[in-house]
């Protein structure tokens, strides 16, 4: 499960499909309507907050609205109520760390795309996150942490 902090604007095809479905399995997860995944790390920032599911909630509608722009049709019913304005701390280190692991991908998935998002300096967040200074996540795995 990966629940990126960049925008998804910056995903391919297959990433941004995959985003969407492990959104929501992970507001599943969150509701307690599924027995797996219940411990996974990706999970601890949306648990943190005073509302889960509906900041999960939120970060779909993000999710939902890149596929629009896209002109993919995911299924708007599967949106539920956001949770307000709050946006959630995430660290420089932590979008720099998912840009470098999605820019991996890229390159062996999608050269092209891949070639064009070199020319990008800063990456930007999802818009649910707002960026602070700061290391890769405690609970980012293969960080040799």
């Amino acid at each position: 499960m990966r629940l990126w902090t960049l925008h998804p604007k910056y995903l391919d095809a297959v990433g941004l499909v995959a985003l969407w479905r492990e959104a929501l399995l992970a507001r599943a997860v969150l509701r307690g309507g599924t027995i797996g995944y219940r411990q996974h790390p990706q999970l601890a920032r949306f648990r943190a907050e005073e509302r889960p599911v509906a900041a999960l909630n939120a970060y779909l509608g993000a999710v939902h609205a890149e596929a629009e722009r896209r002109g993919y049709t995911f299924d708007r019913r599967k949106l539920g109520r956001p949770g307000g304005e709050r946006l959630i701390t995430e660290a420089r280190g932590q979008l720099d760390y998912e840009w470098a692991h999605l820019m991996d991908k890229l390159r062996r998935r999608r050269p092209e795309q891949y070639r064009e998002l070199l020319e990008v300096r800063r990456p930007l967040a999802h818009p649910l996150f707002r960026i602070v200074a700061g290391p890769v996540a405690e609970w980012e795995r293969g960080t040799g942490r």
